[in-house]
């Protein structure tokens, strides 16, 4: 006679049981590649039969393909991939089911498994770069471990052939430059450029808001994103924090923070409360619904004496919470820890909302990179991989130059911005410090005619979902190739002269390109390129990697797409001197 309990674990195992046939079943074998699932029944069956009682085959790699940690050994009732024989040429392919814990894992297709390095560097890249600030150091320390020197703007330049140099400015925007060893006054400079915002909520000056029994934090929208993306996501903090700690007798620094761990986030609307949502379309009041929440009032209150450790008398104390402060005492003891600093030594910052999602290589076929901030660190970080990878300076007669801009997503206006003087303070620069005491006329007008510059910045990829948004013979696909971008109007600075310069230093390496052109009855975004063009007069084409979601706070491209696009801009470098030489001069006849 069964007991309650007994007939309870029955059941508990007859189900699992037909819940796994009935998963065996609805596999579907790829003829060639898979056993269909009577085929694998079969071959667990026959193991079991040829072992006596319940002794597991003997064929321990037949055993560890179909067996797991829940069932018998050689159970049919789990359907599992066989280990398969795989030739030596079959790199990267996997047909593993098992996860690394060991434990049973979901039915995996036998994808290639190889990921280019620059794609799995790139998501280094983007996971240590959650602002501009943050881009930039990353950058500093790339170019730093690479030999480059750093020269501040404030200082007088003292620049040699063969010298490789970089700065900041703002802490926001990077300028690297290697000097050829066959360096001539006039020599043209070869440019990508590159930005290093991307759309965000940032705080507000004063972000202390309390509604609703919440603490919430105020923001102002930077760029265009697609807010609404941000909502019920995981959110923290990170960006550039001014202090004036006692150590430091005073004197005012800034650091960068970044808190890991989510601490704020904007919540939807139940359904129930807005029936119409699906039928009319999400529209968040980006002054009104925006706004994080940080923690209830009650809890924020309790966290902040919890945190108060001042030597305030109880008068006092009373005197200065009275007084409405800027932030929430709570927001400032999380970046007080982070800093591992006093709350009161912070005299001001400037933050950015970020998601806490890591950047993640995604897909079936791990083929994608799934990540914030793609546009623009994508184009940036190959940029700098060129520039890194680029061949030795020895026959190289110009100058390599990487230029990394803030402020791009509001128009380039700023003096860390592609409108401002940084490029134009650079070239100038550097040519008066490798040519000093030369009274060559026209050296520097010279210089930009010779010089040409790559405005990389992402590019619209085909979305299978929306493809009447694309123009039918100019709809970039992934892994095709970077994208070259045409505007009749001079939303881009392309011409026929620079795309073939641009396209033949590839064609050179054996690398593809295409071609992008916007609809005439959709407006056309720009980039730095016509504002580059139009203030340096140098010779600029406007290209792009090609990715989904632009501006979404989680944006997609594809992994073979980054090492092309690296592998194109290394090509820039080591060919354009060569290629220009073989273009007429177009204002010559």
């Amino acid at each position: 006679m069964f007991t309650a309990s007994g007939l309870g674990a029955m059941r508990a195992n007859t189900a699992m049981l037909t819940l796994r046939r009935r998963a065996a079943a609805r596999v579907v074998a790829r003829p060639g590649r898979f056993p269909s699932p009577a085929r694998v029944f079969a071959q667990a069956a026959s193991s079991s039969s040829s072992s006596s009682g319940t002794v597991p085959p003997t064929n321990t790699r037949a055993a560890a393909a179909y067996d797991c940690s829940c069932c018998p050994p050689g159970s049919p009732f789990l359907f599992r991939l066989p280990e398969l024989t795989r030739p030596a040429s079959a790199r990267g392919v996997s047909t593993s089911t098992r996860s690394a814990s060991g434990s049973p894992a979901a039915l995996a297709s036998a994808v290639p498994s190889d990921v280019p390095s620059v794609a799995s560097d790139l998501v280094a890249y983007l996971n240590a770069s959650w602002t501009a600030f943050h881009a930039c150091a990353e950058s500093a320390k790339m170019l730093t471990a690479a030999g480059y020197t750093r020269l501040s703007e404030r200082d007088e330049w003292d620049l040699k052939r063969g010298g490789k140099y970089f700065f900041t400015r703002n802490a926001s925007s990077v300028v690297a430059f290697a000097v050829g060893e066959k360096y001539e006054p006039g020599a043209g400079f070869a440019i990508v450029g590159a930005h290093t915002d991307s759309p965000c909520p940032k705080l507000k000056p004063v972000s202390a808001v309390r509604k609703g029994g919440f603490l919430g934090v105020g923001v102002q929208t930077y760029g265009g994103g697609l807010w609404h993306t941000w909502f019920d996501r995981d959110l923290s903090v990170a960006g550039r924090v001014l202090l004036r700690r006692g150590k430091d007798g005073g004197r005012t620094t800034h650091e960068l923070v970044r808190v890991d761990r989510p601490i704020m986030r904007i919540p939807t609307l139940a359904i129930h409360l807005d029936r119409n949502v699906n039928a009319d379309g999400f529209k968040p009041n980006a002054e009104t619904h925006l706004a994080p929440l940080l923690a209830t009032a009650i809890k924020g209150e309790l966290e902040s004496e919890r945190n108060d450790q001042t030597n305030e008398t109880g008068d006092e104390k009373t005197k200065r919470r009275k007084k409405k402060e800027p932030h929430h005492p709570l927001l400032l003891a999380v970046l007080a820890e982070e800093l591992d600093c006093d709350p009161g030594d912070i005299v001001d910052f400037e933050l950015e909302v970020c998601d806490t999602q890591p950047s993640v290589i995604g897909g079936a076929a791990r083929e994608f990179i799934y990540s914030g901030r793609l546009d623009n660190l994508a184009s940036s970080y190959c940029a700098l991989r060129a520039l890194l990878d680029a061949r030795p300076l020895a026959e190289e007669t110009g100058v390599r130059m990487v230029a990394l801009f803030d402020n791009e997503e509001v128009g380039s206006d700023s003096a860390a911005g592609a409108g401002g003087t940084v490029v134009a303070d650079a070239i100038r620069r550097a040519v008066a410090a490798l040519c000093r005491g030369s009274d060559e006329e026209g050296l520097h007008e010279r210089t930009a005619r010779n010089s040409f510059l790559v405005s990389a910045d992402m590019a619209h990829a085909l979305h299978p979902n929306y493809p009447e948004k694309h123009e039918g013979n100019h709809a970039p696909r992934m892994h095709k190739g970077v994208v070259v971008k045409h505007n009749a109007n001079q939303r881009y600075a392309t011409t026929a002269v620079t795309a073939t310069i641009f396209r033949r230093c590839a064609a050179m390496e054996g690398i593809p390109t295409q071609d992008f052109v916007v609809r005439n009855d959709m407006g056309c975004g720009s980039t730095i390129g016509p504002i580059l063009s139009t203030n340096l007069g140098i010779r600029t084409v406007d290209v792009g990697v090609p990715q989904l979601s632009m501006h979404s706070v989680r944006e997609m491209c594809g992994t073979e797409d980054i090492d092309i696009c690296a592998r194109h801009f290394t090509a820039f470098f080591d060919n354009f001197a060569r290629v220009d030489a073989d273009v007429d001069d177009v204002d010559m006849p």
